[in-house]
């Protein structure tokens, strides 16, 4: 029986001249001739401005009309982006046995993991040309025994990293409920009190045109903070039936509403359809941030939003059975959250 050191695509990709069989996409998902740069590119919306009211306006835009927008001028320093982002290459090229002996300290096996393809692993009819290290990473550091701990630093700098991306997270969130009419502090607490973090690999591949990293999806998240690899593209965000490719920033955040804010917002802002596309030359590292509510924590659209003139869209229900559903019904998770 194949061992998850033996499935990582990281361990035998180097070795392949052709793209296995399990990883071809069927012809109406492949991405084909992927070119870069696009003429299009999502928001750049500068949160260092002295305009507040004008930087809600845009990202409040930017999430209606996109679901996507990169931030700069975040308050994080570049010093520990540039850290983060190298403590996961390092994860990522060590040996395969030891990248799943530093995810092997829980005895549950859920509060760290390695995978590769998708957490649907076993479920996935065509397999996705990625490895992913995952784990919670609450502000309390609850469940920080279980991180890795090579590369050295790991857990002091990706704790830090996450400290800061948890009030970046809460910072565009407030933005938001002001932009709507929402209580500011929303979004505090049980709805997004169970975040985690997802370092994501993509090893070069002999043939980008067959291949996936993501298939088209929306994250079940608030939202998603996304810090990409500088020198590689992958990205792409889905705009009126085309592909853009998200431009990598020096010192940048991407953002995406997630399917959950969609709910809560009773459609207002979109939860963007995005995937991730190969290259043939460079690995590409991404690390995102996911702002998840408690699993208890029921889902529905907010009060201040829905009247008889604008009745609610989605059903209610917990983050629990949110989460079941979406991976259970995968692209028809629409059908089950309609009301």
């Amino acid at each position: 029986m194949e061992t998850m050191d033996q499935r990582l695509v990281s361990t035998w990709s180097n070795v392949n001249s052709s793209v296995p069989l399990s990883f071809v996409q069927p012809p109406e998902c492949r991405p084909g001739k992927v070119t870069n740069p696009s003429t299009k590119t999502i928001p750049l919306i500068d949160l260092g401005g002295h305009d507040h009211a004008h930087t809600i306006t845009q990202v409040l835009k930017a999430s209606q009309e996109y679901g996507f927008f990169q931030v700069i001028n975040h308050g994080i320093s570049k010093d520990l982006v540039e850290e983060t982002l190298n403590i996961f290459k390092e994860f990522h090229a060590m040996p395969a046995k030891e990248k799943v002996n530093e995810c092997s300290k829980d005895p549950n096996g859920i509060n760290c993991k390695i995978y590769a393809s998708s957490e649907n692993y076993k479920k996935d009819a065509i397999q996705y040309w990625k490895d992913t290290l995952t784990h919670p990473c609450s502000p309390s550091g609850e469940f920080m025994e279980f991180w890795p701990q090579k590369p050295p630093k790991y857990r002091e700098i990706v704790g830090k990293y996450t400290q800061e991306l948890n009030k970046l997270g809460h910072e565009i969130l407030e933005m938001l409920c002001k932009g709507l009419g929402l209580k500011p502090d929303l979004f505090i607490g049980e709805l997004s009190e169970n975040p985690i973090v997802l370092a994501h690999h993509y090893p070069p591949c002999p043939d980008p045109s067959l291949t996936l990293g993501l298939a088209k999806h929306r994250d079940p998240t608030l939202i998603t903070l996304l810090l990409q690899d500088q020198e590689v593209h992958g990205l792409q965000v889905l705009k009126d039936n085309e592909w853009i490719p998200v431009e990598p920033i020096l010192n940048a955040f991407v953002v995406n509403i997630g399917l959950i804010l969609q709910i809560i917002t009773n459609g207002r802002l979109i939860g963007a359809e995005h995937r991730v596309v190969t290259n043939s030359i460079s690995a590409r590292t991404s690390v995102a941030y996911f702002i998840y509510p408690s699993f208890s924590r029921m889902i529905e659209p907010a009060q201040e939003l829905v009247d008889e003139i604008t009745p609610p869209i989605y059903k209610s229900m917990s983050f629990g059975e949110f989460r079941k559903n979406f991976y259970e019904k995968g692209p028809k998770i629409e059908q089950v959250l309609h009301s």
